[in-house]
């Protein structure tokens, strides 16, 4: 099963040949590890073993600040569950919009070296992921 916890550099290139202007919400799906691993950042790493959402509650705490501080919200977060509407076989365990001003806007908080030191939490935290950028549309 292949997973998905970063953006590749063909998505990240079609990202931005959308055009997309003005705001950005992106839509995430997370799927977290039954126990963190933090064998990509031991110097991050509780003391203790943890749980993968508690570990996306680190990297979330971590994150918020930066998101904010360039001009970002986090709209919602909420537990998943069963699909009305899908497959059987495939769940999520949360998901989240974060609205960004601009594709660029959300470039410059990706890449801010201060918000990229506590990125190791997501990492221990997330099995598998999906990131999907929605663009307002219908007036909205």
């Amino acid at each position: 099963m292949q997973t998905y916890l970063e953006p590749t550099r063909e998505s990240g290139r079609a990202f931005f040949t959308r055009g997309i202007v003005g705001k950005v919400v992106m839509l995430n799906l997370l799927r977290f590890r039954p126990v963190a691993d933090y064998s990509t950042a031991p110097e991050l790493a509780p003391e203790e073993p943890i749980s993968g959402e508690s570990a996306y509650r680190l990297y979330m705490s971590h994150t918020l600040p930066h998101l904010e501080k360039s001009g970002g919200k986090l709209l919602f977060y909420g537990r998943g569950g069963c699909f009305l509407i899908g497959p059987d076989d495939e769940r999520w365990d949360a998901a989240m919009l974060v609205e960004q001003s601009s594709p660029a806007a959300f470039m410059a908080f990706a890449s801010n070296a201060e918000y990229l030191g506590g990125i190791g939490h997501r990492v221990a935290a997330l099995e598998d992921s999906r990131l999907l950028p929605l663009e307002g549309c219908w007036g909205a």
